[in-house]
């Protein structure tokens, strides 16, 4: 059974700028926009600096209010920008629309707060709801942040995972899609670098190595845009069920920027790679 199938970053981000327009939001969201805890739930907020950058940290978990015994649970563990205020609001739409409800169907929600209201009403007494929200690294304009969601389903084997990265382009106040990365024309050959990226990585993979045949078939290469622009390369990561099986969890593939000097905008590449 392959996983639930999640809408890129970049559907995302597209849906929340036509929602959050006609909803008539305003781009000074309010102080603190994710979902509040009753204090006995919360963890002390602290606000750490990553560079010139300045990050909250945000951390509570609680039950579903007057539940008593076997009850539905959500845990936060995501981060804030202070800064920059319509960072950390879209970080909480995208953790929401993240969930999906399946069937295709649009999400009644938008943000955490919502998510929360519509979970009390539907889950079940062992479903459980994790949320987390870090920042990867900051690599000069970017910022990149790794969004995870964890569902857990009452009767279910194991936890529905997902995780999505946003590169946050501080410059421009907005996330960069891969289409803006990569010089123009050069799509289908970062696709041919994340195919070599793909067989070095089955080359490192016991369980591929046992029978490559059967596991191609079983798990062939997939092409993916949810891209991380890192010190070490440009990071694709792929969701459960995607190019392997559960047990090996989230691949990750790396394409090193030697191997991108002549795809990615220069602006994009490390001196050292230029």
């Amino acid at each position: 059974m392959r996983g639930t199938s999640y809408p890129s970053p970049l559907t995302i981000v597209a849906l929340l700028a036509t929602s959050l327009a006609l909803a008539g939001c305003t781009t000074s969201p309010p102080a603190s926009i994710t979902l509040h805890a009753p204090a006995s739930f919360a963890s002390p907020s602290q606000v750490v600096s990553l560079g010139d950058v300045n990050v909250q940290t945000l951390h509570w978990q609680t039950i579903k209010p007057s539940c008593k015994g076997d009850c539905p649970r959500i845990e936060v563990d995501s981060v804030a920008f202070p800064d920059i205020p319509r960072l950390s609001e879209l970080i909480d739409h995208v953790l929401a629309y993240m969930t999906g409800v399946g069937n295709n169907r649009p999400a009644p929600y938008t943000t955490l707060a919502q998510y929360a209201e519509y979970f009390w009403q539907t889950a079940q007494a062992r479903d459980a709801t994790y949320f987390q929200a870090k920042v990867k690294e900051v690599v000069g304009d970017i910022i990149v942040i790794e969004l995870r969601t964890e569902q857990y389903l009452t009767g279910a084997a194991h936890a529905i995972p997902a995780t999505q990265y946003l590169n946050w382009q501080r410059s421009h106040a907005r996330v960069l899609a891969l289409d803006e990365a990569l010089l123009p024309g050069r799509q289908e050959e970062f696709v041919a670098a994340l195919r070599q990226a793909h067989e070095r990585w089955l080359g490192q993979n016991a369980e591929a190595m046992r029978d490559p045949v059967a596991y191609n078939r079983m798990w062939p290469f997939q092409e993916n845009r949810n891209f991380a622009l890192t010190h070490a390369g440009v990071v694709v990561k792929y969701d459960a069920y995607t190019i392997a099986p559960y047990s090996q969890g989230q691949p990750e593939l790396v394409i090193p920027y030697d191997k991108l000097r002549d795809l990615l905008k220069p602006q994009f590449l490390p001196a050292a790679a230029r």
